[in-house]
């Protein structure tokens, strides 16, 4: 028997390769389906199931893609519907990989139609469970994103999901390998543990969901301070049920390089320009109107936050990141990329055209600013409850996802003299090339964020709101 657990940082997901005497399976698979074919051929195995634990929000499955690469069956758990042909599993129905097997255990809560797999190794021994977002490391799935939310309530899934819990993980045995789909960062749960993977025993010494309590008290401590979930979320689930085109036809239509000309008409068409180079390469040039989300940060996640599904898109990339930066894209669902700048951005500056920047300061030019500018706006685009948790005195908080709201940005404009923030500055140069793209220039992004702030605490005062911590 061989298990790997394939780990994609920025998405913080994890699909995992099974196999058994040349028979493998894929759980949770992302868009991007090469790793698991490459993997399957270096280890002469053929693909035979692919087991998906629910219909994913958080990015797009790459189940259908693999299914015709492989010919193998696509599985979701009991009262899955789908536009697509897939194998609805029984509770309790085992298919045999090898020498091993996999026994669907059905585990509504996160979603509905939300299924565990249970691997059984040579002896019929329970050995590891793939638990998707039924359970995580130190957390459990949200149960705020059901597709049928005028049938069924958060309050509802959390009681299911605790009944779940109760009947099919609890009585496993602690040694068994807790595989789930998502680490820390993950949008799918309040508070994920940093291990990617765990112990059923470890999990009830540990989890709070895990431990001796009501039912009721449980659904309380699943619901309450849930943030929003991302605004893509909804679209992710929708294109996981009814299917998507390959992402072969997504690369082959995004993959077109265009000369400086061929951008600016596209540009005069209202195409929205992405530029995913480097946040702090970024600001110090750009083209007019760009929205910078680099790729050395949480990508696709942004993207999928910030971004229109419906607008079409050209990128400005560093050369030879034309294709990551597609395929990341198409991760969460982005089909409509219609080029890229040809050259990058060096290309634009050589033609002359007009350019862009942002100026960037350090934490102590603030300091000395702060005291005798009126003017003066420290605008902190963290979450509220970073914000909550400490910021500088009369700092304004815009969450970065809510900065492309209609009227997110009304009382600002160029009179002030804008100072922008996160926690370490990435989000904080997506925020200012937002601002700019609303005809507001007068901008200054604080390099290192609040931590470099916070360094400087004789200098600010810091307020906390425990209102919201509370």
């Amino acid at each position: 028997m061989y298990i790997k657990q394939l780990y994609t940082g920025c998405l913080s997901e994890a699909a995992y390769y099974i196999e058994s005497e040349g028979i493998a399976a894929v759980v949770d698979p992302l868009r991007d389906i090469e790793e698991y074919l490459v993997l399957a051929k270096e280890r002469n195995a053929t693909i035979k199931y692919i087991f998906e634990t629910h219909f994913h929000a958080d990015f797009v499955s790459g189940h259908l893609d693999l299914a015709k690469a492989t010919g193998a069956t696509i599985i979701y758990g009991p009262g899955t519907e789908t536009r697509f042909p897939v194998h609805v599993a029984r509770d309790e129905e085992i298919f045999k990989i090898g020498n091993v097997s996999i026994q669907v255990l059905h585990t509504p809560g996160h979603t509905l139609e939300s299924s565990c797999y249970l691997l059984k190794d040579e002896t019929g021994k329970d050995h590891a469970i793939f638990t998707g977002d039924t359970l995580f490391v130190g957390d459990v799935g949200r149960p705020d994103l059901a597709q049928k939310a005028n049938e069924i309530s958060m309050e509802d899934l959390a009681g299911m999901s605790y009944e779940s819990l109760q009947k099919r993980i609890m009585p496993l045995e602690d040694g068994v390998i807790l595989y789930p789909a998502h680490g820390a960062g993950s949008s799918c749960g309040k508070s994920l543990g940093p291990e990617t993977f765990s112990t059923i025993g470890e999990q009830k010494a540990t989890n709070y969901a895990l431990q001796p309590q009501t039912k009721e008290e449980f659904i309380q401590a699943v619901t309450e301070g849930l943030s929003a979930p991302p605004q893509y979320f909804p679209i992710n689930a929708k294109i996981n049920k009814e299917g998507y085109d390959s992402l072969d036809a997504v690369l082959s239509k995004g993959l077109k390089p265009l000369s400086v000309e061929q951008f600016k008409e596209k540009i005069g068409q209202g195409v929205l320009i992405l530029d995913t180079r480097n946040s702090g390469v970024f600001s110090s040039g750009f083209v007019p109107g760009s929205v910078s989300i680099g790729l050395d940060g949480r990508f696709a996640e942004w993207a999928g936050s910030i971004l229109s599904f419906n607008q079409p898109m050209i990128l400005v990339t560093e050369p030879g990141k034309e294709k990551e930066s597609i395929v990341r894209l198409a991760r969460v669902g982005f089909d409509k990329m219609e080029g890229y700048l040809n050259g990058g951005y060096a290309s634009w500056q050589e033609a002359g055209e007009p350019i862009d920047m942002i100026i960037d300061v350090e934490a102590d030019e603030v300091a000395m600013d702060i005291s005798f500018d009126p003017n003066m706006v420290i605008l902190d685009v963290r979450k509220t409850t970073e914000y909550a948790d400490g910021h500088i005195k009369e700092a304004i908080n815009i969450p970065l996802n809510e900065l492309t709201d209609p009227g997110s940005m009304t009382n600002l404009d160029d009179h002030h003299n804008i100072y922008v923030h996160c926690a370490g500055g990435y989000r904080s140069i997506i925020a200012s090339s937002l601002i700019k793209r609303q005809g507001i220039h007068n901008i200054r992004n604080i390099l290192g964020g609040y931590g470099k702030l916070k360094e400087l605490g004789d200098k600010f005062e810091i307020e906390k709101d425990n209102a919201v911590l509370n």
